[in-house]
């Protein structure tokens, strides 16, 4: 195991504890007050709390789940990872320059995530020279030129790539890609290029827009809800509270995923007495514990049976889609062995959830990574939409589709225009406002920038927040193609691994947080965000800044765009800088949806943008219809001894952010390199629970074996054939190429692997591939492969 792994904690302190059988409850209360208290201290911790999530305070910077009504939300309108995500931020503690002088750039990497994390708030801007093993203070003022020197220097814009997290402002994303095209390059990768790019991509193509078709009151009012591939008691714990009204308003929930997740069970509501005393709420009325890459032949074995019994809205399918009768020959062709060798679930099973399916008139489908992050992730999204169609469950009350965004602010940086492939009617209206002919040419999207890099055809990066080399996959890949650029630019509020495997020049430009008060010439500053049911609204944070050095992200951006383009095409950067106002001026000019931007998102509560398929049964399609789409199902041929990871967090993260080692839904405590299996795989691969082992794969197409080593076998829950194990932990294991068909988001959530003993994973291939009952090795390579099968 390697220094950075042992460093900070002992994995051999490592426990597997019995699993919690609910979500949230008492615990989920003294774990957010604990850790608030640790971090932030007890006037912070009031402060903060008393803003989280509330009409006139600031928005969380976890997940994208959208607000009550301002005269419905609790006094303590948050989650426990929301709590966690407060704390991260508002620490007390400090990185300043001395920290930097002490601790080597090799030193920082031999450290932890959770420790880096750990370390505070960084106060000033710092570089790092070439040939440098420090980060060492550098004024703003050079740390823009600097940046400004680098970008006019290259021999075409497209040579730097301009990356965005899900965590910036509204306006701050309107003027990163303002300031980008009128440089001359669509290269705006984001973060949601590696979660719900599948989505976006199949939501377009089958409804004409890439966003939920609900709200919060459809949800609370829905009859069936189906929750496929999604975490909520870790990854949208809010969610819970919506799921609990449903319940109490009679809706059934029926849970699709290779876990039974403690989110998906039962819901203990800290917010009433009987949340805390007693059983809470069971959520989950039907429970199909379906194979890792399942999804797409459960959903038409779904749509199989509601053509056979003809529970179809005839009305609706006839006036507002196409295609349907391609995809109902498709469905009603389904070969059910197929279908169960796929998802591992019986054919009772299926039709138990598809009586479900057919006896509710309003049912909302809810998704998030568990489907997106595979080959056919596209497909699969459309699959969901057909079933949607099918029954008319798209533009009518208590009914849609719910993409759960996992980042708070990823869908409004989309809406802003942070894209590499953006619609040519918005950079019509750029031009419009702006003067300037933007660039037409798609740029590149985070894979491609990874390529890009790899291959010294990009030379600048700039990352508007994140933790682009933990998130990203095949992470060996991705370090070494960020330290071949010129300059690497990482606008952070604290740490991380990207600011130590960087490139050549690299600049740390830290910047205010949600948490923080923003001050500029003409006065107190607000920004906008947007949640996943399409609702804007303001935000505005109660604390002072960790230092009196800080900018906002508005800020650190006008100032590089006027460093680099100085007057070009007259845009009033400053003017921009010193009230928000006038950027959102802009943003009602040129987004749509968001005219009398400045008026309806500072309302409280903010506004629900326009959505035509919810609003009017309209679809911006191709065809100007609802779309039917047949795709074939696709099986992954898994050869044996192998089996199928998915890569997931634990309860104690966000994304690439540790909070700590405590995963106690899934009963995981003191560790994380942990791979959850069925006790017949472990068997089969030779293996006991409690071993260590390297987690192995094989990627044909670049003749590459990837190795994340030293994982505890656990014996779980989990079909049989699927794994699981933590992020960032196995992103190396995740190849690059390897990417979902029509989004080239990254297959996360289906890796082939196998399991050798500890120290072996580096060993040629030929020695790989698990042991045989006597532990004698097979000698077997991984090839992963998909059938298709229609």
């Amino acid at each position: 195991m390697s220094k950075r792994q042992t460093r900070d904690y002992d994995e051999s302190d490592l426990r597997v504890e019995p699993q919690e059988h609910h979500a949230a409850g008492p615990t989920a209360v003294a774990v957010s007050m604990r850790r608030s208290l640790e971090r932030m201290g007890p006037t912070r911790t009031a402060q903060t709390w008393a803003k989280l999530n509330q009409a006139e305070g600031f928005d969380c910077m976890s997940c994208a789940w959208p607000d009550p009504d301002p005269g419905h939300r609790h006094a303590a309108e948050f989650c426990e990872n929301g709590a966690k995500a407060v704390a991260e931020e508002a620490t007390k503690d400090r990185a300043t320059p001395e920290f930097f002088a002490k601790h080597s750039l090799a030193d920082l990497d031999s450290h932890s995530e959770m420790w880096l994390g750990q370390q505070g708030r960084i106060t000033h801007p710092m570089v790092k020279r070439p040939g440098g093993t420090h980060y060492e203070p550098i004024e703003w003022d050079e740390a823009f030129a600097l940046i400004g020197e680098q970008l006019k220097g290259l021999s075409s814009p497209d040579e730097a790539t301009f990356y965005t997290s899900g965590r910036a402002s509204n306006e701050a994303a309107f003027v990163y890609q303002l300031f980008v095209r009128a440089y001359g390059t669509n290269n705006l990768p984001d973060c949601s290029n590696m979660c719900h790019e599948s989505t976006s991509m199949a939501l377009a193509e089958s409804i004409g827009i890439g966003k939920a078709s609900v709200t919060l009151d459809d949800v609370h009012n829905a009859k069936l809800i189906v929750i496929a591939g999604q975490n909520p008691g870790t990854n949208h714990p809010r969610m819970l509270s919506a799921l609990e009204i449903a319940k109490r308003n009679g809706a059934k929930i029926l849970t699709i995923n290779p876990l039974r997740e403690a989110g998906l069970t039962r819901f203990k509501n800290p917010q009433v007495p009987r949340g805390v005393v007693g059983k809470g709420t069971i959520l989950s009325d039907l429970h199909l514990a379906i194979k890792v890459n399942g999804d797409l032949a459960l959903f038409q074995a779904l749509g199989s049976l509601l053509v056979e019994w003809d529970a179809l809205d005839h009305a609706f399918i006839d006036t507002h889609t196409t295609g349907f009768q391609t995809w109902r020959d498709h469905v009603a062709a389904v070969d059910w062995d197929v279908v169960t060798e796929t998802t591992g679930l019986t054919r009772e099973e299926i039709t138990a959830a598809a009586q479900m399916v057919r006896d509710s008139d309003a049912t909302v489908y809810c998704w998030a990574m568990g489907l997106t992050q595979h080959r056919n992730g596209v497909a699969t999204i459309k699959e969901i939409v057909n079933l949607a169609l099918a029954q008319g469950n798209i533009g009518k009350p208590a009914a849609g589709l719910l993409p759960v965004r996992g980042h708070s602010n990823v869908q409004g940086d989309r809406t802003m225009g942070i894209w590499e492939r953006p619609p040519a009617a918005f950079l019509d209206s750029l031009q419009d406002e702006f003067g300037f002919n933007p660039p037409r040419e798609n740029g590149l999207d985070t894979v491609d920038s990874i390529r890009a890099m790899r291959d010294d055809k990009v030379k600048v990066f700039i990352g508007l927040g994140g933790n682009f080399v933990q998130a990203t996959p095949d992470t060996d890949v991705t370090a070494k193609a960020l330290q071949r650029t010129a300059l690497t630019v990482q606008i952070s509020t604290k740490i991380n691994r990207s600011h130590l495997l960087c490139g050549e020049t690299a600049l740390i430009l830290p910047t205010k947080g949600r948490t923080e008060k923003d001050i500029q010439a003409s006065g107190p500053q607000w920004i906008s965000v947007e949640d996943s049911t399409c609702s804007v609204h303001s935000s505005r944070g109660p604390l002072d800044p960790a230092s009196p050095f800080l900018m906002s992200e508005v800020e650190i951006l006008t100032h590089i765009a006027e460093a680099t383009l100085g007057d070009r095409y007259g845009i009033d950067w400053r003017g921009m800088r010193d009230n928000y106002s006038n950027i959102r001026e802009h943003i009602a000019r040129v987004v749509p949806g968001c005219e009398s931007y400045e008026v309806n998102v500072h309302k409280p509560g903010g506004y629900l943008m326009p959505h035509p398929p919810r609003d009017t049964r309209s679809f911006h399609t191709k065809s100007g219809l609802g779309e039917f789409v047949a795709s074939p199902i696709e099986m992954l041929q898994v050869p044996p001894k192998h089996v199928v990871l998915q890569t997931l967090r634990s309860h104690d993260q966000f994304n690439t952010t540790i909070y700590g080692l405590s995963d106690r839904y899934r009963g995981i405590e003191g560790g994380r390199r942990v791979v959850l299996m069925h006790r017949e795989d472990i068997t089969a691969l030779g293996f006991n629970p409690g071993d260590t082992v390297d987690l192995v794969t094989y990627w044909p197409e670049d003749d590459i074996q990837r190795c994340a080593p030293s994982f505890r076998v656990v014996e779980y829950d989990t079909p049989r054939g699927s794994a699981a194990a933590y992020y960032p932990e196995t992103n190396p294991l995740v190849p690059l190429d390897s990417t979902a068909t029509g989004s080239n988001t990254p297959t996360y959530k289906a890796v082939i692997v196998t399991l050798v003993p500890e120290g072996e994973g580096n060993k040629p291939q030929a020695q790989q591939g698990g042991q045989d009952e006597t532990g004698a090795d097979d000698g077997h390579k991984v090839s992963p492969e998909i059938k298709h099968l229609s």
